[in-house]
């Protein structure tokens, strides 16, 4: 089945780190199919770009775990066997991100980075069933219920709630995968054991990125006596609860953008150098917030941009090669306060589309990533500005999950940590360190390494610091010691 080209959305992180993006596996399809009676079969991949010696399979899982005998989906599998099977440990399964990234992409992408690792492991990956639900999403799907905007009030909040709500509903009526209603994170994390149970092996080490943390949380829920061994890489800690991971971001923000001003004082190419910059940036968001900006989008027409919208997506913490982000962001802001919105307009008319996008909010919302009502969007944003003159604002992804009609599956919820083994993370000090380290910190004796640059998911980047730990603390379950810093590489 071809994969068509999807708009990823891209929120809050990207202030602080740009997101890694997947390689593509043109003409790479899976060769085998689970075999009966469990046993697996794997074969070659197909496909010129797949590394030498990655195998292929697939399994079946059902559509929904409380009915193990009804409706399945396919999941593809692929795996790097061990380069030195005389001193093989056992498997090391990756967890994607996104959600919607396809972990065989990740392990193509990561496998010449991981040659170590995988002397003494398996490299096993395999796509969640949310690809499966972007390759056979009905088009109604992507249908945005509304365009994103910051409810001023409890009747604007009950407005966008009503327009989510309608949205999904249409686009679960429309929906003929049954996928719609389990896409939480404990249907993945099931998904997982399947994955051990076809490999045949009693316990297994993970490799985590980024939203990849949720399946890894509720698979440490479920099945903590399976698991050797857990790297986490830029997670997010949902167990926290997400108004929590909303607030913990907001000090990186404003010191991502205490960088920015420094920069702009430093460099007379900066649009705004010479000027207080901070100043400048505060004055144009309450002054669209009185008064938004009229724009106009070749993709998206006519609209405005308020300082709601320029305080979620409007900064980007990483300065890019040669500051070229930096550069674009104070052009962007010098036009818009003449009411030129124009270098803002894209990428924020695209977000506030698809973060109201049924077949984006559905592979997460199950997880409870929305808001439960105005009172709770009030006390977030109060705490928010006290945090964040900046950038404390409500969330796109909780605002896109207002409406969602069915129980929230996976609530977030302390996560018994008895039996479960001490884990590593690794985060980047100049974005996601806070939201890993409130995960390992969860669990008792674990460790957390800082690199010390932008950045998100180190081992997708072939940063070498990070996997250097991270291969020792899978092979031989050393952890580093405690403030370990990573230098920029």
């Amino acid at each position: 089945m071809t994969r068509t080209k999807e708009r990823r959305p891209r929120g809050r992180a990207t202030w602080l780190a740009v997101g890694v993006t997947a390689a593509t596996l043109a003409g790479m399809t899976p060769a085998a199919t689970a075999a009966r009676d469990g046993q697996q079969t794997w074969r070659d991949c197909a496909g010129q770009d797949t590394p030498a010696g990655m195998q292929c399979a697939a399994i079946e899982v059902p559509v929904d775990w409380a009915r193990p005998d009804g409706p399945t989906i396919k999941l593809d599998l692929a795996r790097l066997p061990a380069t030195e099977p005389e001193h093989r440990i056992g498997s090391v399964l990756h967890v994607p991100g996104g959600p919607g990234a396809k972990g065989i992409e990740d392990l193509q992408l990561a496998a010449a980075d991981l040659t170590e690792l995988r002397r003494r492991f398996d490299l096993v990956a395999y796509n969640p069933r949310n690809t499966v639900w972007l390759d056979q999403r009905p088009q109604s799907c992507m249908q945005p219920g509304t365009s994103l905007f910051e409810p001023r009030n409890k009747k604007e909040y009950t407005a966008l709630a009503a327009a989510m709500t309608d949205a999904f509903t249409a686009c679960q009526n429309a929906d003929r995968t049954g996928l719609f209603a389990h896409m939480d994170s404990l249907s993945v994390a099931r998904d997982m054991e399947a994955v051990r149970q076809v490999l045949g092996e009693q316990r297994l080490s993970f490799m985590a990125n980024s939203y990849g943390g949720v399946p890894a949380a509720a698979y440490a829920r479920l099945f903590p006596q399976r698991i050797r061994a857990m790297y986490l890489d830029g997670v997010i800690n949902q167990v926290d609860g997400w108004p929590n991971q909303g607030l913990r971001i907001l000090p990186v923000a404003e010191r991502a953008f205490t960088r920015f001003t420094a920069w702009c004082a430093a460099t007379p190419a900066c649009a705004l150098h010479g000027e207080d910059a901070q100043g400048v940036w505060r004055t144009l968001t309450r002054d669209a917030d009185r008064r938004p900006i009229p724009v106009t989008s070749s993709e998206f027409g006519k609209d405005k941009l308020t300082g709601w919208h320029l305080r979620s997506f409007g900064f980007i913490g990483d300065p890019g090669p040669n500051n070229s982000r930096w550069l674009a962001f104070a052009e962007a802001v010098d036009k818009a306060r003449g009411g030129d919105g124009s270098g803002f307009a894209e990428f924020i008319l695209g977000n506030a589309r698809v973060w109201t996008m049924p077949a984006v909010l559905a592979m997460t919302c199950g997880d409870g990533r929305g808001y439960t009502s105005y009172a709770q969007l009030q006390k977030f944003r109060r705490q928010a500005r006290k945090i964040s003159p900046n950038f404390g604002v409500a969330t796109m992804d909780a605002l896109g999950c207002a409406g969602w009609p069915l129980q929230v599956a996976n609530p977030s919820r302390p996560l018994p940590t008895r039996g479960l083994p001490p884990v590593l993370g690794v985060g980047s000090t100049w974005g996601d360190y806070a939201w890993t380290e409130s995960f390992t910190k969860m669990i008792p004796n674990s460790v957390t390494v800082g690199y010390d640059g932008p950045g998100h998911v180190m081992y997708l980047s072939g940063r070498k610091c990070p996997i250097r730990h991270a291969t020792t603390y899978l092979a031989e379950l050393k952890l580093p010691t405690p403030g370990t810093i990573c230098p920029a590489e």
